[in-house]
């Protein structure tokens, strides 16, 4: 009897670009059934200390409607074990950039007790969140600077 299964992928998912779409599409192709945590507002505030650029309500919609998902959850905990523990189940997807860390490291152990493999996926250095808030964050800067929004 084989047991099927089930991924889940956890994210912000916040200025939704290809290296999210990479890890949902790979993560699909490697389980039977794929769930998508999308962190909310307040947990992204309190482990990452800033505001998501597009919020909660229209990240988890546009995860939502992504083909190859087959269920989209709200993720307002810190403790993944707690998000196991509602959704069960047995494969934990992760961008690479995360893998190596002692928080990955403790992860890895603590899902291990409960039968959770952890899989890494390759890290799309051309594009992140964090380079596209750079990027709106220098955009903003002359209208900051000058009080108007426009350029002259």
């Amino acid at each position: 009897m084989s047991t099927q299964r089930i991924g889940y992928a956890g994210g912000a998912y916040d200025l939704f670009h290809i290296g999210h779409l990479n890890i949902l599409k790979h993560a699909r192709s490697q389980c039977d059934h794929l769930i998508a945590g999308v962190v909310t507002d307040e947990i992204l505030e309190i482990t990452k200390g800033k505001t998501p650029i597009i919020p909660y309500a229209e990240r988890i919609e546009i995860v939502r409607n992504i083909s190859f998902v087959d269920e989209v959850v709200e993720e307002d905990v810190m403790d993944k074990l707690d998000a196991w523990r509602t959704t069960r189940f047995n494969v934990y997807f992760k961008g690479d950039d995360w893998k190596g860390t002692e928080r990955a490291h403790l992860l890895e152990i603590e899902f291990a007790k409960v039968g959770v493999d952890v899989v890494y996926f390759p890290y799309t250095m051309a594009t992140s969140s964090t380079l596209l808030r750079r990027a709106l964050e220098k955009l903003m800067e002359p209208s900051l600077q000058t009080g108007t929004g426009g350029s002259g």
